[in-house]
C-alpha cells in the first residue's frame, strides 16, 4: 500500500488528531476547531444523533435534523474520510494509506457500525426501513435493550395495528439499568399488546418464509424483523499499535482520570471506548468530549499537569423513550413511567439542544 506522509507539524500550531467521528469526536472536533489544527478522521462524511435513530425509522424525515454532514459544524478543521488502522508514536496510519502527525491524538471509535458513506445514502436508508416497515403486518425485533426496546415503542404508537413480537436472550428487558425499570417497560410494552418472550433467542439464519423459530421451541410468523442486538466495540484495530497494552480485557482503552490513556501524555479517550465503569449513554461520551476538550487546551496553552480536569464516572441515570409521549426513567431517587420523562426525551429526543450545543440551529428553515 503506498503511503502518504502530511506535511510536518507547524511549530506553533498543534495538531489533535481525532478518530471517530460520533457523538463524542464531533463535538470535540467542533470545540476544538479554532484552538488547533484539526483533523477528524471517520469513514463517513456526516454525525449522527444516535439515540434519534430509532424515531426515524418510522419516520424517515426525522433524520433530516439528525443526520448532519460533518462539514455543517467543522468549518476550521481537516475532514478525512477513512478509518484508523495503526498508530505509532505521533503518528496514525489510515486505510488511505496517509500517515497523518499528531501532537495530540483522542480515540473515539466507539462501537461498530455498518452504516452508508454519505448522508444521503443514509436517509435513503431510512426511507427504506420506514416502508419496510409500513409495508409489514407482523414485525419481529430480537433484543431487548434499549434499542430493540424502544424501536418496539416507536412502531406500536404510530402504527398500533401492526402485530410486534420482541425476543431476547435475557431474563428482564433493559439489563443495563435496575429491575424496577425493565418491569415498568415490559408493562408498558405489553399493555400496547407487544408480545415479549425473555430467556430465548432467535436464529436469523434459520428463518424460512416468514418463519422463525425461538430457542424455546415457539414459533412467530412476521412479515419482517430487526435486529437490535449490541454491537462490537470499535478497537479490534488497537491491538496491533503501540496502545495494545492498554486494552483491558473486554478491548476498551485504560484511561486516567483525565481521560488520558493510561501512562501516555498526549493520547486520550473518549465515549464508548473507554473502560470508564459506567453505563455507556450518549450524553456520558459528550461529558467525555468537553473534559477532554478542557485539558487538551490546558496542555496546548502550557498549564500545570495539576491543574488538569478530572472526570467522575456519571451516575446511573437513565430515560428510555417508549414512543412519542412516554419514557421509563431511573433516576437516583426514584424510578418512574409514562408522560413526566416522556416530556423531559421523548418529544424531541433531544435533537433541538443537540445541534445547538453543535453550533446549528435546532430546526430546519
Amino acid at each position: 500500500m503506498a503511503t502518504e506522509e502530511l506535511p510536518p507539524l507547524a511549530s506553533d500550531i498543534k495538531r489533535v488528531v481525532i478518530l471517530g467521528g460520533g457523538i463524542a469526536g464531533s463535538l470535540l472536533a467542533k470545540s476544538l476547531q479554532f484552538r488547533a489544527d484539526i483533523f477528524l478522521v471517520d469513514p463517513k462524511e456526516y454525525f449522527e444523533i444516535p439515540w434519534a435513530s430509532l424515531r426515524a425509522m418510522v419516520e424517515p424525515s426525522f433524520a433530516e435534523r439528525t443526520v448532519i454532514n460533518h462539514r455543517d459544524y467543522l468549518t476550521n478543521g481537516q475532514l478525512v474520510v477513512s478509518t484508523a488502522v495503526n498508530i505509532r508514536d505521533n503518528e496514525v496510519l489510515t486505510s488511505s494509506g496517509q500517515w497523518i502527525a499528531y501532537d495530540y491524538l483522542v480515540i473515539a471509535t466507539g462501537h461498530l457500525d455498518h452504516v452508508p458513506k454519505t448522508r444521503t445514502e443514509r436517509l435513503e436508508q431510512y426511507q427504506a426501513e420506514s416502508e419496510k416497515i409500513k409495508s409489514a403486518n407482523s414485525i419481529l425485533i430480537v433484543g431487548g435493550g434499549p434499542t430493540g426496546v424502544e424501536l418496539a415503542g416507536e412502531i406500536v404508537v404510530d402504527f398500533p395495528d401492526k402485530k410486534v413480537t420482541l425476543v431476547h436472550r435475557g431474563s428482564r428487558l433493559l439489563e443495563f439499568i435496575g429491575a424496577k425499570a425493565s418491569k415498568k417497560a415490559l408493562d408498558w410494552l405489553t399493555s400496547k399488546k407487544v408480545e415479549v418472550l425473555l430467556n430465548q433467542s432467535v436464529d436469523i439464519n434459520t428463518a424460512s418464509d416468514g418463519t422463525y423459530q425461538t430457542s424455546g421451541g415457539e414459533t412467530i410468523i412476521a412479515d419482517c424483523h430487526f435486529v437490535c442486538t449490541g454491537k462490537p466495540i470499535g478497537s479490534s484495530w488497537l491491538k496491533d499499535t503501540v496502545l495494545k497494552d492498554n486494552l483491558d480485557g473486554h478491548g476498551k482503552l485504560v484511561v486516567d482520570d483525565n481521560l488520558r490513556v493510561r501512562g501516555l501524555k498526549n493520547v486520550f479517550a473518549i465515549g464508548d471506548i473507554t473502560a470508564i465503569p459506567e453505563i455507556q449513554q450518549g450524553y456520558l461520551a459528550q461529558r467525555h468530549a468537553v473534559v477532554a476538550a478542557k485539558n487538551i487546551k490546558m496542555l496546548m496553552s502550557g498549564e500545570k499537569e495539576t491543574k488538569l480536569a478530572t472526570y467522575k464516572p456519571g451516575s446511573a441515570i437513565a430515560i428510555v423513550s417508549l414512543g412519542r409521549r412516554d419514557a421509563v426513567a431511573q433516576l437516583p431517587f426514584a424510578t418512574i413511567c409514562g408522560c413526566i420523562p416522556g416530556m423531559i426525551k421523548s418529544r424531541d429526543l433531544f435533537v433541538g439542544k443537540t445541534r445547538k450545543q453543535m453550533g446549528l440551529k435546532p430546526t430546519l428553515t
